[in-house]
């Protein structure tokens, strides 16, 4: 009967329902609204909600446990190596990975699950680096220590065969005798490769011979010696085409023996590169320091820098042969000491000239080489 009144008396119902709405605990219609958030959303759907978010940014991390490997590859020289290859492989079936250093040397592998990992770095003439197994934990960034790649040397025999190591060392060669300033003068023995890799001992001797018969010697030889009857050095040789002929010789022997000893001999003796390798950065001060000390330090075979035995000795012992075709006033000790010192000091004004001067002007000389202007 209550419900065929309320059907017929709609305004009693509506009244009816108000009444009850109104009896019902606060709390009781607070919780209807907590158990029907969508209602309350929909009237607020632009409302910002940072701590939901974060919490979940956060939660994500945790469950996944991403984690990272990231490094810096350097050359024989500490600086670093762009384009080297990194290759990263890991246990449980992972997948390789491989990325190429960038600009400032760096490599990132990045989104790694925990697992024991391996790097494998190679670079073209270099020798191969591989690290020792690195345990990854969850979420962890793992930064490796700087991973130094060294030149090949002559006694490695591991990754490189004979052949290419041959191969290598001739392509050296043929890139040194296209150097040219002004594609009229050599330059055959700046490296403007700083990671270039070492030549045999043949194609040390190659490369010098090259050198001493190339025709601006001869030129130069005839300045050399114009240059000492003009200012009468060693007068015992005399004047007129006969003296500028006796000094001739003894000038183009000098060079000869010189070239012979302190590119090709001695530095195959000593497994040293007989190379001025271009610095291109840096104060001017560090580069001049730089180009001067090449004269004593000269970088090994193996990528190592050591005293400049090849060169100190060339110079040296060229001036003691010199003592059998200088007039016999002239012979001795002094000479000696004379012609070893004067080639010492022109070998490090060449170093200078190298670092400062010659590139711009020097055909097929490589634009910016590792990051050298």
């Amino acid at each position: 009967m209550l419900d065929v009144a309320l059907r017929s008396k709609p305004f009693v119902m509506a009244g009816f329902v108000l009444l009850i709405f109104c009896s019902l605990p606060r709390s009781t219609v607070l919780a209807q609204e907590s158990q029907n958030p969508t209602a309350y959303e929909s009237t607020l759907p632009d409302s910002p909600q940072p701590a939901q978010v974060a919490g979940s940014s956060a939660a994500d991390d945790s469950h996944t446990g991403i984690g990272a490997i990231t490094g810096t590859v350097l050359d024989a020289n500490q600086e670093v190596l762009e384009g080297a290859r990194v290759t990263l492989t890991g246990q449980r079936g992972l997948a390789p990975r491989a990325v190429e250093s960038g600009g400032n040397g760096q490599f990132a592998f990045i989104g790694l699950p925990p697992a024991v990992y391996k790097l494998a770095v190679t670079a073209p003439g270099m020798m191969a680096f591989t690290s020792p197994q690195i345990p990854l934990q969850a979420g962890e960034t793992h930064i490796v220590p700087p991973i130094t790649l060294r030149v090949f040397g002559v006694s490695t025999s591991v990754t490189v065969t004979g052949d290419s190591k041959e191969k290598l060392s001739e392509q050296q060669v043929q890139i040194a005798v296209q150097q040219r300033v002004g594609g009229v003068i050599p330059n055959f023995y700046a490296a403007y490769d700083r990671n270039a890799p070492p030549m045999l001992a043949k194609q040390k001797f190659q490369l010098s011979i090259r050198s001493i018969i190339d025709p601006v010697s001869f030129l130069t030889t005839a300045g050399v010696a114009g240059a000492e009857q003009y200012k009468n050095v060693f007068p015992g040789f005399g004047g007129g085409i006969e003296g500028f002929g006796k000094r001739y010789g003894p000038a183009f022997a000098n060079h000869t023996s010189g070239t012979l000893l302190e590119r090709a001999v001695y530095p195959s003796i000593f497994h040293q590169d007989p190379r001025y390798f271009y610095k291109g950065k840096g104060s001017f001060g560090s580069r001049l320091l730089y180009a001067i000390s090449a004269t004593v330090v000269a970088r090994g075979d193996d990528g190592r820098w050591k005293p400049n035995y090849s060169l100190v000795l060339g110079n040296f012992s060229a001036a003691a042969l010199s003592n059998l075709y200088y007039p016999a006033s002239n012979r001795g000790g002094s000479l000696v000491v004379f012609n070893g010192l004067s080639s010492l000091g022109a070998e490090a004004v060449s170093n200078v000239v190298r670092e400062f001067l010659l590139k711009p002007s020097t055909s097929h000389a490589p634009k910016g080489t590792n990051g050298h202007p």
